[in-house]
């Protein structure tokens, strides 16, 4: 077995969720097993649609209420974490069972900043992850430690979007 190597797509520009994305189509090409959780998201997407066509890819998400972390109550807060919580462990248990090649952990950053992600899971994931396992983690500003234990490190910059010039999100392209 190959050793599972740690990837981390982090920025204010786009395309992280999208090379995590990219990496799993990779993975169920060549017969993988993968498990993507979302964190912070519960809006249906375009690539959720496609992702439910592949043989072995299984995708976990949710939170508490449609609105973002900023806006929500601290029982929304709350309800986010424990969801957050149980995916991931979910995720590891898989894993854990041979039964995940690679873990996507899609806006982990950002849930883990936030505090809506028990630190010691997510250390579990990264540091006791199985030796096979390929973990890709995405959001915003990693920790320090994070950004230590990864073999990949690749940071989007934005430097021109047209969502800064009042384009809204499109259908298919950013979702």
């Amino acid at each position: 077995m190959q050793n599972g190597l740690i990837h981390v797509y982090y920025g204010d520009g786009k395309g992280k969720t999208t090379a995590a994305l990219g990496l799993g189509l990779r993975a169920c090409g060549c017969g993988g097993q993968v498990t993507l959780v979302q964190f912070l998201k519960d809006r249906d997407t375009s690539e959720l649609a496609a992702l439910a066509l592949l043989p072995g890819f299984t995708v976990l998400r949710g939170k508490a209420g449609t609105m973002f972390a900023k806006d929500m109550t601290k029982e929304e807060l709350a309800a986010t974490k424990a969801i957050h919580d149980a995916n991931l462990s979910a995720a590891l248990a898989l894993a854990e069972e041979g039964k995940c090649n690679l873990l996507i952990l899609d806006e982990v950053l950002d849930a883990y900043a936030l505090g809506l992600l028990d630190e010691a899971l997510l250390r579990r994931a990264v540091y006791e992850k199985p030796a096979g396992l390929e973990l890709a983690l995405t959001g915003h500003a990693p920790a320090d430690w994070l950004l230590a234990a990864a073999d990949y490190v690749t940071e989007m910059v934005k430097r021109k979007h047209p969502y800064d010039e009042g384009v809204r999100a499109r259908k298919g392209i950013e979702f």
